[in-house]
């Protein structure tokens, strides 16, 4: 009568595991594929940046973890992990606007990350006569604030600049006695920043290597091909006073009012 024989159970769950994949290689694709995403979130949309200098101060403290944004201004192929020259024009690019805080390659050194304030875009005129910043000739307003207190640096003058046709308002801080090297970064040429480039500077006016210094000792004008991204948001804050390996130290050596805080 055309029976079929069912297979007995325990043959069934024996053929059942012969199929089935082992756990070390699910724990492989598992990993693999959380790399991946890993590297396409840290290319396409985020990537974190840690703060090494003074030179963002007060915005910026060192020991300041941030999320910059990598698709803020497009891709160039420094937006690509080890920055394999594989191209040279800008996808999906878009100009910053005066008043953002970048990450950008440094033009001299590509391998070497930098973080500066966008003063200047493409055709504007730029230069610091007696300490005061002027954009296309006109000098950007500034009051001055309550002095800021620094560990390494004493205190400093501290005043809220606004940027002109943004209305970004942001603090910088001016040394007392500024020490002054070959070139005067308080009274600087009138520079024209050329096509495809922006003019960047650090809110610690006064100990900030940035456009003011050409390259290749210093910065120079920033190629639009060498922008990373647009610094969102502080994640992570350390004071880092303490020694590493006093562990009990380090719940206290977070600066908790900075944690989440959004950059201006």
């Amino acid at each position: 009568m055309g029976l079929i024989r069912a297979m007995p159970a325990r043959n069934q769950s024996l053929s059942m595991s012969k199929r089935k994949p082992s756990g070390s290689l699910e724990l492989l694709k598992t990993l693999l594929y959380a790399g991946l995403i890993a590297v396409g979130v840290r290319t396409l949309l985020f990537e974190p940046f840690n703060i090494p200098s003074g030179s963002m101060k007060p915005t910026l403290l060192v020991g300041d973890y941030v999320f910059v944004s990598k698709f803020s201004y497009g891709y160039s192929h420094f937006s690509l992990p080890f920055s394999p020259d594989i191209f040279n024009s800008r996808l999906f690019g878009r100009l910053p606007d005066r008043g953002d805080v970048v990450v950008f390659r440094k033009p001299s050194d590509p391998r070497t990350d930098y973080i500066k304030r966008i003063i200047g875009l493409p055709g504007d005129r730029i230069q610091v006569k007696g300490g005061r910043l002027y954009v296309n000739g006109t000098e950007v307003p500034r009051h001055q604030l309550a002095d800021f207190q620094d560990n390494e640096e004493g205190g400093l003058e501290r005043f809220e600049e606004t940027l002109p046709n943004t209305g970004v308002r942001h603090d910088v801080l001016k040394s007392y006695s500024p020490s002054i090297g070959s070139i005067d970064q308080n009274n600087t040429i009138e520079y024209l920043v050329p096509k495809d480039h922006v003019f960047a500077m650090g809110d610690n006016r006064d100990n900030s290597l940035d456009s003011r210094f050409p390259a290749p000792g210093g910065v120079g004008f920033v190629p639009l091909e060498n922008l990373i991204g647009k610094a969102e948001i502080i994640f992570l804050s350390i004071d880092g006073t303490a020694p590493w390996w006093e562990v009990w130290w380090w719940p206290f050596e977070v600066r908790y009012n900075r944690l989440l805080m959004v950059i201006h």
